[in-house]
């Protein structure tokens, strides 16, 4: 796994102060972790969102903060809902040598090489994350599962059929390993769901700023030129 890395600086513009820094170019941010109060910091627009596509929520980040050191995990990200752009992440530090609980994604591989979509039947995908506890150094990007044994309507796939790299393991140690991750389904059956549905149900993605720092500048900062 690639280092990823990202050079913070620290910030004195809050509230809806912070609208003036989203116009020239750059993201507010805020660290939390440890015994230290929280950390209001910034960085360029370009170089934030980047990193937050290639870490997600599940990737150990090396931050520098004015010339300090730490490592952390992304915590929350919000997004405008309307431009689609980065506007705030909040990061949480972290030790290499502690075991840290966070979600990573399920990526279904083998794809057109089951029996199943030979057969014209549809694979979905019922579980997008699983919960998952690890060192950072040992943290997987994702975790994934073969669908190449799917045949029929009865087969599914659950959170037992995924091996669990090493140093890796589930959350919540009672977990459900009966959990459904993945489903195949008749293609009529999944129009006359679509149809009874009155067609596909919107996604929404806005993710609030979570995190220790005062919540009325919290949410200013979460918000667009300060306004609701």
């Amino acid at each position: 796994m690639n280092e990823i890395s990202l050079k913070l600086d620290g910030r004195s513009l809050l509230g809806k102060k912070v609208t003036t820094l989203r116009r020239g170019g750059m993201v507010p941010s805020v660290v939390y972790g440890g015994k230290s109060d929280p950390i209001a910091t910034q960085s360029p627009f370009v170089e934030t969102t980047k990193v937050v596509h290639s870490a997600g929520k599940h990737t150990p980040v090396h931050l520098t903060i004015d010339g300090k050191k730490k490592l952390a995990i992304i915590k929350s990200i919000d997004i405008d809902p309307v431009k689609h752009a980065l506007r705030h992440v909040a990061f949480h530090t972290i030790k290499q040598n502690e075991t840290i609980t966070t979600e990573v994604p399920i990526v279904l591989i083998g794809s057109g090489e089951s029996e199943a979509e030979r057969a014209g039947l549809v694979i979905l995908q019922a579980l997008e994350k699983a919960e998952i506890k690890a060192r950072p150094a040992d943290l997987p990007e994702a975790l994934e599962v073969s669908i190449a044994a799917l045949a029929s309507t009865d087969d599914k796939i659950t959170l037992a059929d995924i091996t669990l790299p090493e140093g890796v393991e589930f959350a919540d140690a009672e977990q459900d390993q009966d959990l459904v991750v993945a489903n195949v389904y008749e293609p009529s059956a999944l129009q006359a769901a679509n149809e009874a549905a009155g067609g596909d149900a919107e996604l929404t993605t806005d993710v609030p700023v979570e995190g220790d720092m005062p919540q009325d500048i919290q949410a200013e900062e979460a918000k667009p030129s300060g306004k609701a």
